[in-house]
């Protein structure tokens, strides 16, 4: 599994690039220090709801199927990042 740290280096590299929710909503995102600033949200997410995601899919994979299964702030945003930095490999 991916340390957070690193992780958080290289979302960094992504800022600015489009993304998309699993409902196809499109979104960008910026890194401040130790929060990600979502162009849909008005609140940030945080690094450590970042670490809390992985701990669950390090824990139980098979549990994390979707979005909400993450039961984390931000749910949507940092599913489809995590999938898209193949993290989560969501089943077909």
């Amino acid at each position: 599994m991916i340390a957070v740290e690193v992780l958080w280096e290289r979302l960094a590299e992504y800022q600015g690039e489009i993304f998309y929710t699993a409902k196809k909503l499109p979104f960008t995102f910026t890194i401040r220090g130790r929060e990600m600033f979502v162009d849909r949200r008005q609140k940030s997410i945080t690094q450590a709801t970042f670490q809390k995601a992985l701990q669950k899919i390090e824990a139980e994979p098979e549990k994390v199927t979707g979005p909400k299964s993450l039961g984390v702030f931000g749910a949507p945003y940092v599913y489809a990042i995590l999938v898209r930095m193949e993290v989560i490999r969501p089943k077909p």
